[in-house]
């Protein structure tokens, strides 16, 4: 053998022993449980941005499917009970969503001049479900723009014409645009507003010839919210993902780990090949991901030491806390960072028991306590385990602030409000959110949230259970 022909045997024997082992041909079982437990907290978020994605902008016989890639559609209603793809969506403002694929080139967001007393938001998330940025009345204001969204390999300049460049992490995202609703006959008036949004790629906006059209992506299909939980697929869909979602630095040990596995960018998980310990060990690490949940969710989230403004945000916001990220995904995908929106949790009464429709609440606001926020603030129901919104004889889903005048106040100048499965009276009844006969729980949503509410000063009250 020639010198040359035995430094190329070294160089690929050197690489076939420093690889790492696909599906865990180097680790006991003990190590693979721990790293699927790892892998799984870490990559949920994604794999369940995944199965919304296709749902909307792949899987055209879906019944949640909005439009395909980079073309937006403007829903000009809110949500209902009959929307199901998104858990804990909000049914205050209707929705245009913007999948984005951003493999040849950025897309360019062109937003309309809107009224200033009107709020809107347009969400850029990436699909770790990290909120990168924002644009609308907060952040950019209501005076319109023209901005751009760029893949993580775009390296250009910030075009003549355009207000700011935005970079996502991947290649994939979505943009969430909310559009506030006034009330039931102000829709005509948020249909004009959402026929202003206007998507193009950059080419287009430039005039210019585009790029080389990439192959069409081949998706796999999603797993079932509940195959998410307990399948090892999981991790299919897991690596598929992330073939485009490009190694960020901060993580590049941490796919090594997960490679010994199989799980990773490019990574094969061959299911078929696992010994019956590794796949009950890949199993395991799964279940032990949803017990971390279920522990983290009854001492912190339940008892408001951890609050939804800690879950949602940037990766330097959320410091790559992939708990948190995971819990966010799982309670609401998609909740706005803090900044934006905060949204406190009643899911225990005041004496620490979970809500039930079987029994009747109060809750009541003092008389110039109601959420401080520069936008509005909403209470919404939802049914539990699935929170979704909860189908209802009076159509009634939320309370929130555009209603003040329609409520009835208390003596005191504050507002009580009734959350049961029963009318509590006809003159209660304007202030009455209808509940399910079981388990559910209270959102309450504050947009463009006041200082007071940021650091603490304003507290939300607690669900009071009637026992008369």
């Amino acid at each position: 053998m020639t010198l040359s022909k035995l430094k190329l045997a070294a160089v690929a024997m050197a690489a076939v022993l420093l690889a790492p082992a696909a599906n865990g041909a180097d680790v006991t079982p003990e190590e693979a449980r721990a790293i699927a437990k790892e892998a799984y907290i870490y990559g949920f978020p994604i794999v369940d941005n995944y199965r919304v994605s296709y749902a909307y902008f792949v899987d055209k016989a879906d019944p949640g499917f909005k439009a395909p890639w980079n073309q937006i559609a403007n829903i000009a209603r809110v949500f209902t009970p009959a929307d199901t793809a998104v858990q804990t969506a909000n049914s205050d403002t209707p929705y245009s969503w913007l999948g984005m694929d951003l493999r040849a080139e950025p897309i360019v967001l062109t937003l309309p001049a809107i009224e200033k007393d009107r709020y809107f938001s347009v969400q850029l998330i990436d699909a770790y479900t990290q909120n990168f940025d924002y644009m609308g009345s907060r952040t950019t204001g209501n005076d319109g723009g023209v901005f751009v969204v760029a893949g993580p390999n775009w390296k250009g300049e910030t075009p003549e014409g355009v207000t700011k460049v935005f970079h996502s992490e991947t290649d994939l995202g979505i943009a969430v645009y909310r559009t506030q609703l006034f009330n039931p006959g102000d829709i005509d008036n948020v249909k004009k507003i959402q026929a202003g949004y206007k998507v193009e790629t950059l080419s287009s906006f430039l005039g210019q010839p585009a790029p080389a059209a990439l192959p069409a992506i081949d998706f796999l299909k999603p797993l079932t919210p509940e195959e998410e939980k307990n399948s090892p697929a999981f991790f299919d869909i897991l690596n598929f993902a992330l073939g485009y979602a490009p190694t960020v630095p901060s993580e590049v040990e941490l796919m090594e780990r997960f490679a010994k596995i199989g799980v990773g960018p490019g990574k094969t998980f061959d299911r078929a090949s696992l010994s019956p310990d590794m796949k009950s060990a890949i199993e395991g690490g799964m279940a032990d991901a949803w017990a971390e949940f279920d522990t983290f969710q009854k001492d912190k989230i339940d008892t408001g030491k951890v609050t939804s403004g800690d879950l949602f945000g940037t990766r330097a916001f959320l410091k790559n806390n992939y708990l948190y990220r995971m819990a966010g995904a799982v309670l609401g995908i998609y909740g706005n960072s803090k900044l934006e929106a905060i949204y406190p949790v009643l899911a225990l009464d005041s004496k620490g028991q979970k809500l039930d429709g079987a029994n009747r609440y109060v809750v009541h606001f003092p008389a110039g306590q109601l959420p401080p926020v520069n936008a509005f603030w909403s209470l919404t129901m939802y049914e539990l385990p699935a929170s979704l919104l909860v189908a209802n004889p009076i159509d009634r889903y939320l309370l929130n602030s555009t209603m003040l005048s329609q409520f009835v106040k208390d003596a005191d100048g504050g507002v009580t409000f009734y959350f049961q499965n029963e009318s509590p009276g006809k003159d209660k009844e304007a202030n009455w959110l209808p509940a399910p006969k079981g388990p559910f729980w209270i959102i309450n949503r504050l947009y463009w949230p006041k200082e007071a509410a940021l650091d603490g000063k304003w507290k939300a009250p607690t669900a009071e259970r009637v026992t008369d």
